[in-house]
């Protein structure tokens, strides 16, 4: 499945976005699991120098050219890697993962002095997901929380301490909305009370980010021993 770019002013890609603003100065990013490099190519346009890693399937050929793609199983931990990274994107990929743990201590590896790794991750404790679980329902989707390809499952708690043992502190955590624009048809995605009900599910996450929270977005850095 090759996933796509999430427009919305709420959306964890608008999110991540904002965590790398313009003129990137050649600063390196490594994108692990980038997809079809929809992120990594406006990152390279805003003068990042971007790797992006991800499996064969997983991208197509319209993939970016200011991109340098590197095609490898993540599942198999990382590749051999040409250089140490100021920012290492993991954006909507541990929870694919069946060993995300592992992963995270190889990306804090990959790490350059004073790097920090960046990711958005999946809320299990949103209150939808919450709600079907309640309800006996566990739904077999082709995105969103219940995306038939996810492997773990973690509440905000949950990715806490998968970080923590990572040997990886969290310093920068922001949630994100639940995505009503994606739940409706496309002729509605821009209209006033589809923005107003993002704009207050974002303000419920704010106030209260483990039951209300999409997804979070968080910026990591190793724990200095």
């Amino acid at each position: 499945m090759i996933y796509t770019f999430k427009p919305s002013q709420w959306s964890s890609h608008s999110r991540l976005l904002a965590l790398f603003p313009a003129p990137g100065d050649n600063r390196r990013i490594l994108d692990v699991g980038c997809g079809d490099g929809y992120l990594a190519a406006i990152l390279a346009d805003r003068g990042y120098s971007v790797t992006g890693i991800e499996r064969q399937g997983g991208f197509s050929s319209n993939f970016p050219k200011n991109v340098q793609l590197c095609a490898a199983d993540l599942e198999q931990g990382l590749p051999p890697l040409p250089d140490r990274y100021d920012s290492i994107l993991c954006a909507d990929i541990l929870e694919h993962l069946r060993f995300p743990d592992a992963l995270l201590r190889q990306v804090r590896e990959a790490l350059a002095p004073g790097g920090r790794i960046i990711a958005s991750l999946p809320n299990s404790g949103n209150f939808w997901f919450r709600l079907n679980i309640l309800l006996g329902r566990f739904p077999q989707d082709e995105k969103g929380l219940f995306d038939r390809t996810h492997i773990r499952f973690f509440m905000w708690s949950g990715w806490q301490r998968l970080f923590a043992q990572a040997g990886l502190r969290i310093v920068h955590t922001e949630p994100t909305a639940v995505p009503v624009s994606l739940m409706v048809p496309p002729a509605w995605q821009a209209s006033f009370p589809v923005r107003a009900a993002e704009s207050v599910f974002y303000g419920l996450a704010q106030i209260w980010k483990a039951l209300f929270a999409y997804q979070f977005v968080i910026v990591a850095e190793p724990v200095r021993e």
